[in-house]
């Protein structure tokens, strides 16, 4: 059994996706996965309608936005892996009692590449009592140029995820201000697949469930140089060190779930697709996303383990008795890393 998974674009804040790649735990459950990349973001549910791919990840921001645009959607988000917003904002001055006002009386690069980032922080200065239509915004330019701006002093604040922001960090030019990931939960993002496809490949869509379940024990148990390393090959042009210390970051902020349960975040980020006038209403919870696979892929690793520990004397070193997966798998053809670049991410406007 096969699935064709998409991704949207290159970022480091997809380390679960990848490290189940990389460490092979979808064959572990018994799903042969093809990984694909999106001509680009705003392209990715397309290929879902067309049927060239199964599933994508993304953010529930796209299946709000396609409730929104066809009347024949039938998008369903499950499988959560990150549960809190990534985007960080680095400041060319050090402040270390940050308040949105600061953000009132500053120059403020915000992503351009997607539109969700810019949502979600607009909602947090209405909710601080702050127009956003007041802040000194640069919004057309990429995260890459927003770089250049906050070193050549264009800008006094870009918001960036890593590891942009841990690179301007390291090099002097920039400080940490706020990182998105305080406000809490914020479903950021999950698969994606049609019904049809949910209920067409349910076994298949288990499985890689599954398998991300397995990578999420794993990734929570390891250090997170580990982690950094083992999705190293995905971000072949960023320094090892720099991966690293951007990985360690964002574990200490919490940004990955615990299990692929969407959590009352959903709530949050629909919030901010509404106040920011994106959408008029969002899909309500029950229409958008379905935790029936996620559910049962917990339950079902409760069930074991309880069993492991009634059977003491059998064997747990075989690969298919265990909710971790293999340390050093290698990395097959189907799921080898296919775009990089130095900044580590590939967003394709």
């Amino acid at each position: 059994m096969t699935i064709i998974l998409q991704e949207s674009l290159r970022g480091l804040f997809y380390a679960p996706y990848y490290a189940a790649l990389a460490l092979g735990a979808y064959e572990q459950e018994g799903v042969e996965v093809r990984f694909a990349s999106a001509p680009s973001p705003g392209q990715a549910p397309q290929t879902l309608f067309d049927g060239t791919v199964d599933v994508a990840w993304g953010g529930p921001m796209r299946v709000n936005q396609l409730y929104a645009e066809r009347a024949d959607c039938d998008l369903v988000c499950f499988g959560e892996a990150v549960t809190r917003d990534p985007f960080l904002l680095v400041g060319r001055a050090l402040c270390p009692n940050f308040t949105f006002a600061d953000l009132m009386t500053s120059r403020v690069a915000t992503v351009s590449e997607v539109p969700t980032p810019w949502l979600c922080l607009q909602h947090d200065l209405r909710l601080a009592g702050f127009d956003p239509a007041r802040l000194d915004r640069v919004a057309d330019q990429s995260m890459a140029e927003n770089m250049g701006a906050l070193r050549g002093g264009a800008v006094d604040v870009v918001q960036l995820f890593q590891p942009l922001a841990e690179e301007l960090i390291a090099e002097g030019y920039g400080h940490l201000w706020y990182a998105a990931a305080d406000r809490g939960p914020c479903s950021y993002t999950t698969f994606y697949a049609r019904r049809t496809t949910l209920d067409a490949k349910r076994d298949e869509l288990s499985r890689l469930v599954r398998g991300l379940y397995r990578t999420q024990k794993w990734l929570h148990g390891v250090s997170p140089e580990t982690l950094a390393d083992t999705v190293q090959p995905y971000f072949p042009a960023v320094p090892q060190q720099l991966l690293r210390a951007a990985v360690t970051r964002y574990r200490d902020l919490g940004i990955w779930g615990r299990t692929p349960i969407l959590p009352d975040g959903y709530d949050r980020l629909a919030a901010g697709l509404v106040s920011g006038g994106f959408v008029q209403s969002a899909a309500p919870f029950e229409t958008a996303v379905d935790n029936s696979l996620a559910e049962q892929a917990v339950a079902r690793s409760a069930l074991r383990g309880a069993a492991h520990k009634r059977q003491p004397c059998r064997s747990r070193d075989r690969a298919e008795d265990r909710d971790i997966p293999r340390r050093g798998s290698p990395i097959s053809r189907s799921t080898s890393p296919r775009r990089s670049c130095r900044a580590g991410c590939r967003a394709r406007r």
